[in-house]
């Protein structure tokens, strides 16, 4: 479990492509610090395991199908930058909120909106995960833990805005985000629950998923 609060950005290094998969290496001096092989390190919010530890900063990933077509990960190229954080600590600080590092989909940004102290950016949502989203409730963006400033429909779609301080650019890719970029999303879980605690029996196809 991770709680949305990146601990550095990272830079993919290399990326194999493979028949029904793919393997990144990254390098995140701050997270190998203590890792070893099969713990978890969240990725631009994606939960992987730790395959190989190169002891110069660097740690290798497997990404099969199913997390390449729900995410944004496929689309990454050698030089990409990502959020990286570590599992969390059982003694640790809860900074952001519970994050799984399971992707619920892809998003895509539609506006940002410099101001004097921050930065509205809006992405388009999709239709499957609007029913999770409600203002001032939580929602992560690449890893990253955020509070929904606003959320609405439009003829485009559904959409929800986050406001961005500075630290957070800084400190995230998002920083480096444009119009037309993806990020991956990830619902708060809280919500997924209740909505399954209050919709009856789960389906044949729910529990195979």
């Amino acid at each position: 479990m991770f709680t949305g609060i990146v601990e550095e950005r990272g830079t993919i290094t290399a990326k194999e492509e493979l028949a029904d998969a793919a393997r990144l290496t990254v390098r995140g001096p701050t997270v190998t610090s203590d890792a070893a092989f099969g713990d978890s390190i969240a990725v631009n919010g994606v939960c992987l395991t730790v395959t190989a530890l190169t002891g110069d900063g660097e740690f290798t990933v497997d990404v099969m199908a199913e997390t390449l077509r729900r995410s944004s990960l496929a689309g990454l190229a050698a030089g990409a930058t990502v959020n990286l954080e570590r599992a969390m600590r059982a003694d640790g600080r809860f900074g952001g909120h519970i994050v799984q590092g399971h992707v619920d989909g892809v998003g895509t940004i539609v506006a940002i909106s410099p101001t004097e102290n921050w930065t509205i950016i809006r992405i388009a949502l999709p239709p499957s995960l609007r029913r999770y989203v409600v203002a001032k409730g939580s929602i992560t963006l690449d890893g990253v833990s955020l509070t929904v400033s606003a959320v609405g429909d439009s003829e485009a779609g559904p959409w929800l805005e986050v406001s961005l301080i500075p630290t957070t650019l800084t400190h995230t890719n998002l920083g480096q985000a444009r119009i037309g970029s993806q990020v991956n999303l990830e619902a708060d879980v809280i919500a997924k629950y209740v909505e399954r605690m209050t919709s009856g029996p789960a389906t044949e196809s729910e529990a195979r998923s």
